[in-house]
């Protein structure tokens, strides 16, 4: 049944796969080649759910996402924050000092620059994290190893090298789950907590100050902004669009206040979900201020 389905991209065993695992454990998961896949997988029916990673603390954004986001005709409904564990996985019998090559996702192999660099390993890009253990299983040689979680070591038959070996201690991905229809009808989440989330894309009118003007809403009527990214759209300097996350929910007197003054500066302006905040936000929250 589709209803009990989630789609992620990349091969079991994938952090997605690990994401899907940890916040919907009780829905099946249907592996996808690629990003437009997951999308098109949900919005035909054949799941309910996509679970996309959109940043992470280390890489930063995943742009591919945010070039996808408006058009996929899907809804965020939930957050989630996944601790990326990266291990090094070889073929049984190798060492770390056989290591030659580590094979992986660019985001991934963006987050354990210094390991490699301290042992001479080379980068290969990966379509995917288990995708990449899978082909490092597939070719059995011992020079070569994969840059993925350690689930994908077990799946794939692969000896973990050495774990935990990504930059940072603090090294999180956040991930967006999405619908065909939005869920406007939350006020807390699973913590009790009312903090919810509003994101949403907008360009601004081609006038002087234009961006500043949007923003001031925002500040002037009380509302926390937690995001904003600007990028190009369809390769063309002069055309930006900017993404945006904000604590509230569009019917709060305030943020209807700040969204009504946005509109006066852009010439477009889509939500992409309303959501409530996961736990783990304010629980990183308390972490960056001691």
């Amino acid at each position: 049944m589709s209803d009990n389905l989630i789609a992620f991209q990349g091969e079991p065993g994938a952090y997605s796969h690990q994401a899907c695992r940890t916040y919907v454990p009780e829905m099946e998961t249907i592996p996808c080649r690629t990003f437009e896949d997951v999308i098109e997988t949900v919005r035909s029916g054949k799941a309910r759910l996509a679970m996309l990673p959109v940043e992470n603390s280390t890489y930063g954004r995943v742009a591919d996402i945010h070039h996808l986001l408006p058009e996929s005709g899907l809804h965020i409904i939930n957050e989630g924050f996944v601790r990326v564990h990266i291990s090094l996985l070889g073929v049984p019998g190798a060492k770390v000092e056989d290591i030659t090559d580590a094979m992986s996702h660019p985001v991934l192999l963006g987050q354990c620059r210094g390991f490699l660099r301290d042992h001479n390993i080379r980068s290969i890009v990966g379509a995917d994290t288990a995708g990449s253990a899978m082909e490092v299983a597939r070719r059995g040689e011992k020079q070569l190893a994969a840059l993925a979680a350690p689930i994908a070591g077990e799946i794939y038959g692969l000896t973990e090298l050495a774990h935990q070996i990504e930059d940072r201690a603090n090294n999180t991905t956040r991930f967006l789950i999405m619908a065909r229809e939005p869920d406007l009808t939350r006020r807390t989440n699973a913590s009790g907590d009312p903090t919810m989330i509003t994101s949403f894309v907008f360009h601004v009118r081609n006038i002087p100050a234009a961006l500043y003007k949007a923003l001031g809403g925002f500040a002037t009527n009380g509302v926390n902004m937690t995001k904003l990214e600007s990028y190009m759209v369809n390769g063309v300097f002069t055309a930006t669009q900017f993404y945006a996350d904000i604590e509230g929910h569009p019917e709060d007197a305030n943020v209807a206040r700040a969204l009504e003054e946005l509109g006066f500066f852009t010439s477009s302006m889509k939500i992409l979900g309303v959501y409530p905040a996961d736990p783990l936000r304010a629980a990183q929250a308390a972490e960056a201020a001691e």
